[in-house]
């Protein structure tokens, strides 16, 4: 059900609230809104999650339409309001959207580059309320930071870390690995270290939207892998009381999908620079969907009432073999954009789980990194950065 086809003169506008009446106790209500506000973006990096055809979207929602959508997602019961983009900086009304969001009660994350922030706003955001700042790394050295995210932005992103630090904020750091800089992983976690940190992600590439078409020159090797994981728990030892450190996997390299999102459309909502809904981050990937709009639709019909939320909750779409495995509870399949980019059918199998008769993409996908690795200088595929002009080979060190 989208919002062009809850306008049908045929469907009666009872029949929606009857319907989210039917399933609302069957449903578990969103707990985490992801409000994307917009897609503005000072960096260029080649791993960023946001669709290749940003540039596409022309109207963003305004501050009274943002605040209408984090009101109904309170009300349904949402604790957790996490502010992202692109750059959220990019928004002149983000104060006010922390103060309002403070004031509904919502404990509320800012996920930002750094860039386009001083030390005054993060003042700033500390007086409106703003709960947690997670600042964004893209390497431990200058030169590699500022080439991935395609301007000069190292400098200022410690400064950064080091305001947030200052105005009482927990310091909370992520890095995206991958192949150019997963080398690094010691040199990132003693990069933590100075700056004080007290938890640090080190979250490695997903291959959505931008990453999936750099996946070849982004794929970690199985060896560097190997070494970046056993320095992280090094650390984690080391680190064991003061600094938290989050290493993750790549999904690539497992034997099981995770449960993408706890699920689809079980915890987290998130809603695009344009107003549109997604039962996960990607699923704008997804054919055949309609994707309810917050601008037709309140919140409360989108999460229990339309087809796009609904389509893959719950067990009765799975094919096989996952709807006989022992193990659907845990994961759920999988990711379902995952299925889709890679087996062209979003109800297959995740390919990431052994199970999976697609299995051999993935490991396709890995011996197509390791022989694009392998490749001289010269001969590799230049990076394709948010901002395709820039395209061009880096190297690792």
């Amino acid at each position: 059900m989208t919002g062009s086809e809850d306008k049908k003169p045929d469907r009666a506008v009872g029949s929606i609230g009857s319907a989210i009446g039917h399933v609302r106790d069957q449903i578990r209500q969103p707990l985490w809104l992801l409000a994307e506000l917009t897609y503005a973006c000072p960096l260029q990096c080649p791993y960023c999650s946001n669709p290749m055809d940003f540039s596409k979207i022309k109207s963003e929602l305004t501050t009274e339409e943002w605040l209408t959508v984090f009101r109904q997602a309170r009300e349904m019961g949402a604790t957790q309001l996490g502010f992202s983009g692109g750059e959220p900086l990019m928004r002149k009304d983000l104060p006010v959207l922390i103060r309002e969001a403070r004031k509904m009660g919502f404990y509320t994350n800012l996920i930002t580059s750094g860039v386009g922030m001083d030390a005054d706003k993060v003042a700033e955001f500390k007086e409106a309320g703003l709960d947690h700042i997670q600042v964004s790394f893209q390497a431990s050295s200058a030169d590699l930071n500022n080439l991935i995210a395609g301007t000069d932005a190292f400098a200022h992103k410690i400064e950064m870390a080091k305001a947030v630090k200052a105005n009482g904020y927990p310091m909370v750091l992520c890095f995206v690995t991958h192949r150019q800089n997963i080398e690094q992983v010691d040199e990132i976690l003693d990069l933590a270290i100075s700056l004080e940190a007290d938890y640090v992600e080190l979250a490695t590439t997903q291959y959505y939207g931008w990453a999936m078409h750099n996946r070849d020159q982004l794929m970690p090797l199985k060896e560097q892998l190997v070494t970046a994981e056993a320095t992280a728990h090094r650390y984690q030892e080391e680190q064991k009381g003061k600094m938290k450190i989050y290493y993750v996997v790549p999904d690539y390299y497992e034997e099981r999908p995770k449960a993408c999102m706890n699920g689809w459309g079980n915890v987290f909502l998130t809603v695009t620079p344009d107003g549109t809904a997604l039962p996960c981050h990607a699923a704008r990937e997804l054919p055949g969907m309609g994707l309810p709009n917050v601008r037709n639709m309140s919140i409360d019909e989108i999460w229990n009432g339309s087809d796009d939320f609904n389509k893959y909750r719950g067990f009765d779409w799975m094919t096989e073999p996952c709807r006989s495995c022992d193990e659907k509870e845990k994961d759920f399949g999988g990711c379902r954009c995952q299925a889709y980019m890679l087996t062209g059918d979003a109800s297959n199998t995740d390919p990431v789980c052994s199970k999976s008769p697609n299995r051999h993409l993935i490991d396709e996908a890995i011996e197509a990194g390791r022989e694009e690795a392998a490749k001289s200088k010269v001969e590799q595929k230049a990076l394709v950065f948010r901002n395709p002009k820039n395209s061009r080979i880096i190297s690792a060190r």
